[in-house]
This record gives C-alpha cells, sequence and structure tokens, in this order.
C-alpha cells in the first residue's frame, strides 16, 4: 500500500537541523503516525512521503517556506514587564501562554530588562532548514473516527 491522502502512516525518523544536531527522534520508540494529506505534519515532509510504501528510507531536506514557515516579525513584541505580575524572576527561554485576539498563543521570552520583556510567538523553528531521516514503518487505511477528526488514533497517534 502507498502513502496518499487519507491513509495512516507511520514512520520513523530523526529531525536534524542545518549544523546535524538531532532536534528530535522516534528511535528507541514508537513510530509517529499521522494521516496523510490532512496538514498533520509539515508539508514538506507530507510531500516528499508521497507515493512510498512500506520499508521506503529516505532524506528529505525541508525549507523554511515548506516546514515551520519563515519567522514573522509580529509576532515578536517588547511588552510591559508588569503583564507578568506575581512572576518575580523572569528570564530568556521562558515559555508562556500569551492571550491574542485569535486565542492561547505560546510565546518564548527572548529578552529581559527592568522594564520590558521580548515574547516571540513564532515557532522555535520557524526560518530553520528541516532534515528528516525517515523510514515508512506502515501504511493502512483510515477509519471513519480518523477521517472525521482529521489525525491518527492510537500508538503514535492522538489518543482521546
Amino acid at each position: 500500500m502507498q502513502v496518499a491522502d487519507n491513509k495512516v502512516v507511520l514512520i520513523h525518523y530523526t529531525l536534524t537541523n542545518a549544523d546535524g544536531e538531532v532536534l528530535d527522534s522516534s528511535a528507541g520508540g514508537e513510530p509517529l503516525a499521522y494521516l496523510h494529506g490532512k496538514g498533520n505534519i509539515v508539508p514538506g515532509l507530507e510531500n516528499a512521503l508521497t507515493g512510498k510504501q512500506v520499508g521506503d528510507k529516505q532524506q528529505v531536506e525541508v525549507s523554511p517556506e515548506e516546514g515551520y514557515g519563515l519567522p514573522n516579525e509580529e509576532l515578536i513584541q517588547e511588552v510591559e514587564r508588569n503583564l507578568f505580575d506575581g512572576i518575580d524572576n523572569i528570564e530568556v527561554g521562558m515559555q508562556f501562554m500569551a492571550q491574542t485576539p485569535w486565542g492561547e498563543q505560546p510565546v518564548v521570552v527572548t529578552a529581559v530588562s527592568d522594564e520590558t520583556v521580548t515574547v516571540d510567538g513564532n515557532h522555535p523553528l520557524a526560518g530553520e532548514v528541516l532534515n528528516f531521516d525517515v523510514e515508512v514503518a506502515e501504511v493502512r487505511d483510515a477509519s471513519e473516527e480518523e477521517l472525521e477528526h482529521g489525525h491518527a488514533h492510537g500508538a503514535g497517534g492522538h489518543h482521546h
């Protein structure tokens, strides 16, 4: 069976950045399960896997545009420190959930001064070239429930 839209695909993968640093991996664990064609994984990897079969291995370089996008300067903001009322020690690298007009969004602290805190709402891998070493472990038909929900269920997938 080939990887195609509306198939549940299980992959083993190792993700590295341009410097060869391992950012994520399924090695030693369960493969990642996703529903192909539903945007559950970055577009560049999903496109590269289309038509592959169980046992196929490949290395895929994903550009920022086909990965987590380019950094958006509008998602980097300097805010008043008093918005972090009750938090005495704010440090670079801390993560918070910010209230935005479109709902909650994770942000990372990138700079701190006595009066302000700079936060970045971009994905941590925005602007990065992503290198995947991937192997297709399983391809199966999606269940009606998976198709309704838009994601894979069970081992390596979403649990309700």
